[in-house]
This record gives C-alpha cells, structure tokens and sequence, in this order.
C-alpha cells in the first residue's frame, strides 16, 4: 500500500478509526489485516485479539463456514458481495445476538503481491428486528383462523410464534363450563380453572400439561394479567418470590432455563377468554418493543376464538336443536320393523321419520335440508313436523310432496325474499301390509334401495322430482311396486353415500351389497352400513332401514256390498258374525252402530258399490267403509232443535280415532277402536241424543238415526 497519495492514505485512516460500519481487510488466508477498532461487535477488543486472526478466532458467535465459503466466492470470481444478512452472538458481549450485513470487496494486491478482501460491516440488529416482528405478525395475520375450531386456533397460533418470535408458547383457555357470551365483562375471578389448549414446541414443558385444567397458583405474573387485563413482560430468576407459589406449576420455568417470559390476556369484546404466554430462554431475553407483538397477536387470535367460541356454541345448539326435532322413540309396527342410524355431524338439516298411517300402513320419510347450524336445523323440524301433518291427513304421496314444496317454498321466501334456491330434498315411502303395495315418490332426493328376502337388489326406478322449495308447482310422480313380506327398505341421506354420480352409485352398489344379508338385526346392519360406508365426519348422514311384513289374512275381514239401504243390516250381521269369531263380542254394540252411520252415509251420498273392511291389529280395531264419491263428510255439532247432525259425531265419540283418506278413484271414511282401554257405551251416546237405547238393535231404526242426520253428514261442496 506504499506509494499512496498523502490525502487517501490520510482519508484511510480516518475512515477506519471513525467510522460506526465494521472495516475489516482480509489478507489472502483470510486473517484480519486491519479493522475498525469503533466498529460494533469489536469496540473493547484488544488490537492482539483481532489482528492476524481469523474470523472464527475474535467472533465464534458466527458461523465460520459461512463466512469461508463467502470470502472464497468473492476470491475466485472477483466480484463484489453486497449486504449479506447474518446472525450471529456479539464478539464483546456474547449475551446479545447480533444481526449484521456483511459486504465484501475484493483487493488485487495488498503491497505483496497477494489478493485479499474489504469487509464492511453493518449493524442491523435494531433494523432487523423490527422486520422480524412484522414478519411475526404477519404470520399470525395469515395462518391464525383458518378454522372455526378452537384447539386448531391455538396450535395455529403458537406454531407462528414458535421458534420465530419465542422459544416456547401456551394458550391456555378459561374452563368455569360457561360459554364467552355467558360471561360477564371484566377480570374473571382469581380462582377460575383454566385448561391448556396448545403449546409449543411438542418438547416443551411449561408449567403445566397439556389439557389439564385447574385454578392458577396466586398471585403470579398469570393472575396479575387476569386481574387486569395488561400484558407483562417478566424477568425470570430462580430467586423470584412467585416462582415458590406452586413448585409442581413453576419449577419447570427454571429447570429450562428461562429468563424471560410475556402473558398477554386473550380478550374479545370485552370479556376474557384466556392467557397466551411465551417464553425465551435460549435466546435474548424479551424487550419491550416485544409487548406489542404479544399484545397485537393475543388480540389476532382473541377475535379468532371467539369466532370459534361462537361457531361451536351455535353447533351445540344446532346439534340439539335437531336432535330434539328429530322423531323420538319409533312404536312398533304391523306392517315393517324398522332401525336407523342418526350421524349429525355437522349440525345440518338430515331428517327422517316413521309415520304410522290409517289402515296399519306407514310412511317412511327421509330428507335433507340445506345448509347447517340452527336456521337448517329449523327449516328440518317445520318440514318434518310438515310431513307428519300431511301424511296423517291420508294424502296420496305425489298429493303430499306437492303440498310440501309449497311450504318450503314459503320457508325460502321468507328467509331470502325472491330467491329460489332448493331448500331440501325428500323421499317418501308408503307401505300397506294388507295389499304389500309399497308407494315411493322422490324430490331431489336418492330413491330408497330395496332389497328383496332371498338378498337380491330390486331396481326401483322412481321418477326424480325437483328439490323443494324452488317452486312453480311441480308434479311429483310415484311409483308404485308389490313387496314380499321380509323385504328390506333403505332410505339414506347423501351423507352416507358422498360423492360425484359415479361414486354415489359405486357407494349404492356397496351399500346393497352390506344390506344383502336380510336375515341379520336390522340394528347390526345399521351399524355395518356405517362400519363400511366410512360417511365423512363434516357432513350428517341418515339411514332408515325396514323390513316389511304381511297382516295375516285371518286379521281382515272385507266385504263389498251394494248401494242399498236394506244391506245395513247386512252389513251389522256381518259384523256381528266376524266379531265373534274374533272372540271380540264386546265391541259388537258399539262396533254395529259405527258400521251402520258409515255404510248408510256412504250408500246416501256416495256412489257405486260399498267396501266394508275390517282389521284387527296390535289391540286396536279398525273400520273402514269405501265408496265412490271424493267428497269428505262434514261433521258438525247439531243444535238442540236439529233432528239430525248427529251420525258423524256419535263415530267421533265412539271412536279412538277417525278421518277420510283418498285415493283418485274413491274415498274411506276410517274408524279406530282401542281394544284394550274401555270404549264409550253406546247405548249412552244414544240416550244423549234421545234415541231409545233398546231400539239401537233394530237395524231400521238405527238407520232412522241416519236419515235424520241428511244435513250435518252431507258431503262438503
């Protein structure tokens, strides 16, 4: 370096004694030639402590491999490297870590004719930390919350915090059994149990376990912040009186060598939800700076668990919601046996029930509602609150889906005014076990899987309706099949069977072959249907299973008779005779006079022949009487003066229960009679009206009865 001007080598000097950048020169084998003795990392080393040493000798906080293969890059290319960031430990203060950016640039010829490096480096440690605190934020901003799950938000939370801003990480929620909204605003008690959620790193052991839940020791730095709502950071040392609360809770704290630790409460709208604590005991301690990164990323995650908080509350609710709308407990049935399996995974809208019908038939329903949470559970139990009311009032099945897209419809109108989006789908599956006709009729939904007792698959082929609720009146076609008795029928919802087409009906064809076993417990089909269906955890699944059986011929007794009046007392006669044969001559009386008001009814105002049938059935009676006419009877009570009105209403008092069922050909006027609970006398009911209960056997007078009852018991217009 001989032979310099005066003026550089005076602007030389001052440059490396002055300047607040670290100058190093590096001769060929990489030893420091020169340095800045001012410069940060260095000021307080002796001179014999750097020069003539390598970079590994006077800063081992460094890595020496690094910074070898750097310089031996610029030594072989000869170009200049420009502000490569490292980390290392402080060479005069080996408790701080440093951040530095090192550039470096090459000398040709150092006065021996041998090449050699410029080091200049910069201190960046308050710059870079500042960085890295965004970055943490950012982090947090961008990976917390990607759930409504309140475990998932913690472990997402201490993952953007761990190792980038802290060495270790808890989220530990409060555990008093109430729900955020339930609590009041403030500092929650001293004693509240609080249960850890996350933490992290998985080594980690941190005063306390994974999931358990207790009362914090006090006072301690936890329940200062409780108390107050403020963030801390703390200074750790072995000799700090709250660390004596609860060795069991705390002694980890200085068996890990902690030296620094923030608690940070977790706080939204007011009320609090928990702690977030970190702690740093491998690298530098915690500054102040540090509290508005734990203050910012408690409030990110705060409003995040408090969305889950409110998400799983109205799940909780959801989820009871539909399960008390669900059916209860199904009676047993003449005309099927039945089992199903009920998954309401995701609080949403799957639906199903078993509606006994007139006549010892049954409906089957299944169905799905849009959506999930509470306004799907809602819409569920008004379609199958719906459903029941329909089906009970004996409507054909295509009649019946009809009436419920118009309802659901309305549900859509009224929560989005003018949409028309489907609100659900629905299966219904009529059965009679006196004629086995099985009636299936589908609104958007999977048409039932119908096996038949040797364990072969029957193709139904039901024509698909539209979903309910887009309305425009749609016509719902049924279809209409015989069944032998011990017949398996399978409604489902989509949720056992999740899919594009072509895995919904691979997932049909497996769910047949499982249902091929007809002879097992419907209740272990159920249960294997599910075994092998594997039916997703996020989505509700229904299975509704039933086994068909036949009414014995020996428990119906039918009889067509012709329109005319003198075949009433045929028609009690016939009664009579197959009441006693039933060892049912009890019921006789009361049975005659119900026969009679509904035969002499039928042959007034219907037309064509008469069909009287009788069905013994589970202690119970029941009357049916068929004509030609549509039209209902209307029943009325009939006022003092009347002479008659009073033919339907003595059926009513004399019956359990009693209504009107169509068909497109006819209608039934239907009776029901309990076998096993008194009936009311009739001959009562006859005094009640003034008629003389000794000529209640004679047919013609009963029929007297009738004949005054022409207005109450006329046919609706």
């Amino acid at each position: 370096m001989t032979g310099e001007p005066i003026g550089d080598t005076a602007v030389l000097n001052a440059l490396f004694a002055n300047s607040p950048q670290g100058l190093f020169v590096f001769d060929s084998d990489q030893r420091v030639a020169r340095y800045n003795p001012s410069g940060r990392g260095v000021r307080g080393l002796a001179a014999e402590d750097v020069v003539g040493r390598g970079i590994e000798d006077f800063a081992p906080g460094f890595d020496a491999g690094v910074l070898r293969e750097l310089f031996d890059e610029v030594l072989a290319t000869g170009e200049p490297m420009r502000e490569r960031l490292l980390r290392g430990r402080s060479p005069s203060d080996p408790h701080r870590t440093l951040a530095v950016e090192v550039s470096l640039f090459p000398l040709h010829d150092l006065g021996d004719g041998r090449p050699g490096l410029v080091g200049v480096v910069e201190d960046v440690t308050e710059r870079q930390a500042a960085a890295d605190r965004l970055a943490v934020l950012s982090a947090v901003h961008a990976t917390v919350g990607s759930t409504l799950d309140v475990r998932t938000t913690g472990d997402e939370l201490v993952r953007a915090l761990v190792p980038a801003f802290a060495d270790a990480a808890t989220v530990d929620l409060l555990d008093d059994g109430a729900v955020a909204d339930e609590r009041p605003p403030g500092p929650p008690p001293t004693n509240v149990p609080l249960r850890r959620v996350s933490f992290a790193p998985s080594a980690a052991r941190v005063t306390r376990r994974e999931g358990e839940s207790r009362p914090l020791p006090f006072p301690t730095p936890y329940t200062q912040v409780l108390n107050d709502l403020r963030a801390r950071l703390v200074r750790v040392s072995a000799d700090d009186a709250w660390l004596s609360r609860d060795q069991e809770s705390f002694a980890p704290l200085v068996r890990t060598g902690v030296h620094s630790m923030i608690v940070a409460p977790l706080v939204a709208r007011d009320t609090v939800l928990g702690l977030l604590s970190l702690y740093r005991h491998r690298t530098d301690a915690f500054e102040e700076a540090d509290l508005d990164v734990a203050r910012q990323a408690a409030f990110t995650a705060s409003v995040h668990l408090d969305n889950a908080h409110s998400f799983r509350r109205e799940h909780t609710v959801a989820a009871a919601l539909q399960r008390r709308l669900q059916p209860g407990a199904i009676p047993e049935l003449t005309a099927v046996e039945t089992a199903h399996v009920y998954l309401p995974e995701s609080a949403g809208g799957d639906w199903f029930d078993v509606v006994p019908l007139s006549g010892t038939r049954v409906a089957l329903v299944v169905g799905d509602v849009a959506g999930h949470g509470i306004e799907a559970a809602a819409t569920m139990g008004q379609l199958r609150l719906a459903v029941r009311t329909l089906a009970l009032q004996d409507l054909e099945t295509d009649e019946l889906l009809t009436h419920l897209d118009e309802v659901a419809a309305q549900l859509a109108d009224a929560s989005a005014p003018g949409g028309n989006a489907p609100v659900a789908t629905c299966a219904v599956t009529v059965y009679d076990p006196v004629s086995r006709h099985c009636t299936v009729v589908r609104a958007g939904h999977p048409a039932p899987i119908v096996i038949d007792p040797d364990g072969a698959p029957r193709r139904l082929e039901v024509p698909q309706g539209p979903p309910l609720g887009t309305g425009g009146g749609h016509v719902f076609t049924p279809a209409v099949v015989e069944l032998e008795p011990g017949t398996l029928i399978a409604l489902h919802t989509n949720g056992l069977t999740m899919g594009d087409e072509d895995e919904r009906g691979a997932a049909r064809r497996r769910l047949e072959h499982i249902l091929a076993s007809t002879t097992r417990p419907l209740r272990e089909l159920c249960d294997t249907a599910v075994y092998h269906m594997a039916p997703s955890r996020h989505d509700d699944a229904v299975l509704l299973l039933a086994r068909t059986r036949a009414l014995p011929s020996e428990h119906v007794a039918d009889w067509t008779l012709p329109a005319d009046a003198s075949v009433v007392g045929t028609a009690r006669r016939l009664v009579d005779r197959q009441l006693a044969a039933w060892d049912l001559d009890g019921t006789a009386h009361t049975t005659a006079l119900v026969v009679s008001e509904l035969v002499t009814n039928a042959i007034r105002y219907g037309k064509g022949p008469v069909r009287l049938r009788l069905i013994r059935d589970r202690g119970r009676l029941l009357t049916e009487v068929t004509d030609a006419n549509s039209a209902s009877p209307h029943l009325r009570r009939a006022r003092e003066n009347d002479e008659g009105g009073r033919g339907l209403f003595i059926v009513m008092r004399l019956s359990t229960h009693w209504g009107v069922r169509h068909s497109r050909r006819d209608k039934t006027i239907w009776s029901e009679q309990r076998l096993d609970a008194g009936s009311p006398d009739a001959s009562d009911l006859l005094n009640l009206f003034d008629v003389a209960a000794d000529d209640a056997d004679d047919v013609d007078d009963v029929e007297g009865v009738d004949d005054a009852d022409d207005a109450a018991d006329a046919p609706t217009p």
